[in-house]
């Protein structure tokens, strides 16, 4: 159960608690956040990049769903996380240690992201076994880094399509993923949209669901007491967004079903309600994104 500091205010409350639910840090600034600050280059990407604006706007608060939930639908994938986790205790902790990777690898110096990636590359090589079906798997295996991969980077770019602010360039977006992705040993991964899509559609026949995705996904609709009782309502809303996002195929992995049209119109409309809300409460950027830009001193730059 996370434990939010007491808050002065409203918007206090919001803040705080949101920060805290994506770092798991109990101050909402862990020291990885902070070290985005420290002196050193642009790094991997930069001011005016497609990663800088899609990672860090808000709409990651439904591509990072997403992706779980793509990642769910691959039996090996899903046996590393189910056999290595504690996602049901502390569901939120795969979420907080890829928005670490993500944000660090992103906005941080090269040293920054070249010692985050080395860092997940440990833990990796940790992470094996054999999945129920008697497959042996491998989180070093660069068939399944490939499909975490273009699971995270499509999702991120559909939400952001759909609920960031202003255009992004699809091409310039994955190609810079393709950077996080060869640093976690994923080999020849997709640098433009259309690879991109051919990559993930390469997976169908790998792809099943069964019962332990099913589960994932009933948890992944409602974490219950994992979650501060004020975050249910918004989550509800991000993850009813997220899982709109879905292909076909994926529904019939996990056992859910796409929603109606017009059911489907009326949670993006909300979800975009709920994120400008977040936004107007929280600022423009994010902590780690103010950091960069005073790190390498340059003014700000807002999408419109």
């Amino acid at each position: 159960m996370i434990r939010v500091p007491t808050p002065s205010s409203t918007a206090d409350v919001v803040r705080r608690t949101f920060r805290v639910i994506l770092s798991g840090h109990p101050d909402g600034e862990p020291p990885w956040v902070t070290a985005i600050g420290e002196p050193g280059d642009s790094g991997w990407f930069g001011p005016g990049s497609a990663a800088w604006q899609v990672n860090g706007s808000l709409a990651t608060l439904v591509g990072g769903p997403r992706a779980l939930m793509m990642q769910a639908c691959h039996p090996l994938a899903l046996a590393g996380v189910e056999q290595h986790s504690t996602y049901r205790a502390d569901p939120l902790g795969r979420l907080q240690r890829t928005n670490l990777y993500v944000t660090t690898s992103t906005f941080g110096t090269t040293q920054l992201a070249e010692q985050t990636a080395a860092m997940v590359n440990r833990v990796h090589e940790q992470v094996y076994g054999t999945a129920e079906d008697g497959r042996d798997y491998s989180a070093q295996d660069p068939r399944l880094l490939l499909w975490v991969h273009v699971g995270l980077t499509e999702s991120m770019l559909l939400a952001y399509q759909r609920y960031g602010r202003g255009t992004v360039d699809a091409d310039a977006y994955v190609n810079d993923m393709a950077q996080l992705a060869r640093a976690l040993g994923v080999i020849d991964p997709p640098s433009t949209a259309d690879e991109l899509t051919t990559s993930i559609d390469s997976f169908r026949d790998e792809v099943s669901g069964g019962a332990s995705a099913r589960s994932v996904a009933r948890f992944l609709r409602f974490p219950g007491r994992a979650l501060p009782v004020g975050a249910w309502a918004p989550y509800e809303v991000l993850i009813r967004a997220a899982s709109d996002l879905l292909p076909a195929w994926a529904h019939d992995c996990l056992g859910t079903s796409p929603r109606p049209r017009i059911v489907q119109s009326l949670d993006t409309a909300t979800c975009a309600a709920t994120i400008r809300s977040l936004q107007a409460v929280l600022g423009p950027r994010s902590r780690a994104v103010d950091l960069a830009y005073q790190r390498i001193g340059i003014e700000p730059v807002d999408v419109p």
